[in-house]
């Protein structure tokens, strides 16, 4: 059975999307909530969803214009923070209802997490683990230099009209474009610098495939809620297991200890062994492993 085959369709509030789900074989093992990060599909994840299959029941929904999901303007909503927020908290209620939940979330996807615990409190007694897999709290949390910073923010606020959107999700993110240039942007050549030339070919087809299922507006929105976040601002009474790149590209790992030490009431470091701040794009179960440390495993295994 392939991944394709545990893909089931997602209709909440009015927008239709997809959600993995690999049933557990045990009935006393654990459900886990599996959530994305920014540049990133059910199919990105897939390998990760696997290697966590072995410590119980997978679920990865899709979010709100990503992954290929009806996005929230569909409905008449921006994509912002506390809309994702709310929408986690509604499928949780919807998919978990009486059940404890252990949620892993990758970078962006913890960012919601963390506001949905901030908003809805009330849902943090149903998470028995909370798992930060290259999360973050803070803009400051960021490496970029300042004219990075400004470059990225500018690209964003341009394209996040409907308009520019359109230009850039038909001429920028045209094929040709995106073979031609993407490749020569920074984050793609930290993505593609260890792949051998098959490798690379197929990354780079399936960069095709993320930036095509990603809605423009709602991937420039969330990419100024990153660069102007503060998440600081409200406690969540739980402690946070976190884990960490020492080569991660994108964030400063003791600027990011010190923001969850604020938000969270006890921090637990899981140091993994990558090249970049996450697997490649086409990393299978095997090749994703590395991001889960053993300590992290063994609280997997025991909670």
């Amino acid at each position: 059975m392939t991944i394709q085959d545990n893909i089931q369709p997602l209709n909440i509030n009015g927008l239709k999307g997809r959600m993995l789900v690999l049933p557990s074989k045990k009935t006393d093992k654990k459900d886990i909530l599996l959530l994305y990060g920014h540049h990133a599909s059910i199919e990105r994840m897939a390998g990760i969803a696997e290697d966590l299959h072995q410590y119980g029941a997978v679920t990865m929904p899709d979010f709100p214009g990503f992954g290929g999901m009806d996005s929230f303007y569909k409905i008449g909503m921006k994509p912002t923070l506390d809309n994702l927020a709310d929408y986690l908290a509604s499928f949780i209620k919807l998919r978990y209802k009486n059940k404890k939940i252990t949620i892993v979330a990758m970078s962006f996807g913890f960012v919601v997490a963390t506001r949905m615990l901030q908003k809805h409190p009330k849902l943090v007694s149903k998470v028995d683990v909370l798992v930060s897999v290259v999360g973050f709290c803070h803009r400051d949390d960021f490496v970029f230099s300042r004219k990075r910073y400004l470059f990225y923010r500018s690209l964003a606020s341009v394209f996040s009209s409907k308009l520019p959107a359109l230009f850039f999700r038909y001429v920028v993110l045209s094929p040709i474009v995106l073979r031609t240039a993407y490749s020569k942007t920074h984050n793609a050549k930290n993505k593609f610098k260890n792949l051998s030339k098959e490798e690379a070919n197929k990354a780079m087809n399936f960069e095709i495939h993320l930036w095509h299922c990603n809605e423009v507006r709602t991937y420039m929105d969330t990419t100024i809620s990153m660069l102007t976040l503060d998440n600081c601002n409200k406690q969540v009474k739980m402690p946070v297991h976190h884990v960490s790149v020492n080569a991660d590209q994108y964030f400063n790992n003791q600027i990011v200890e010190q923001h969850m030490h604020v938000v969270f009431s006890d921090f637990i470091e899981h140091k993994a062994v990558m090249d970049n701040h996450a697997p490649s794009i086409i990393a299978n179960k095997e090749a994703s492993s590395g991001l889960m440390p053993q300590s992290l495993r063994n609280v997997l295994s025991r909670s």
